[in-house]
């Protein structure tokens, strides 16, 4: 990347709605496929994740949206990173690192305890970034999702 392809994080607003689904989606059918809850919250984001306390944020790189992530609120102090997806072709710019440095930095400023994530181990290379910034495994509870089969914390 160069200095005028850079990438900036921005907040979702209202008329951002599309690009958590379409990313989304264009992953999960690509690894796994999508089950209901996904549907659910892929396709009301503000409802699902923005009312309910939670945060979504994404990527542009050449202003074109090629990147999301989502804190979805759980309680006060914990959050699951969630919905997190970039676009084919862009993976190993470092989209999901800025991404990730940017949960966090909210996190820390929510003063949040923890974050969780709910993953697969299909998935290395995402795996290998949770590690790097600090997750570990813990024990995973039956039921979230039909694909995870490793929950990860954090703790801020």
């Amino acid at each position: 990347m160069n200095a005028e392809n850079t990438v900036v994080i921005i907040p979702f607003s209202s008329d951002l709605k599309e690009p958590i689904k379409t990313l989304n989606i264009e992953w999960l059918t690509k690894y796994f496929k999508i089950e209901p809850k996904d549907e659910r919250v892929l396709s009301n984001p503000q409802e699902e994740i923005i009312d309910k306390g939670g945060m979504i944020f994404y990527a542009k790189y050449n202003d074109v949206i090629v990147g999301t992530v989502s804190l979805i609120k759980m309680n006060d102090t914990e959050f699951e990173l969630s919905k997190m997806a970039v676009t084919d072709g862009l993976q190993g710019l470092g989209i999901g690192k800025k991404l990730m440095e940017h949960c966090i930095k909210a996190a820390g400023e929510k003063h949040l305890e923890k974050i969780i994530i709910y993953s697969n181990r299909k998935l290395a290379t995402a795996i290998g970034l949770y590690e790097k910034y600090g997750f570990k495994e813990i024990p995973l509870e039956d039921g979230v999702y039909e694909r995870a089969d490793i929950k990860m914390e954090k703790r801020i």
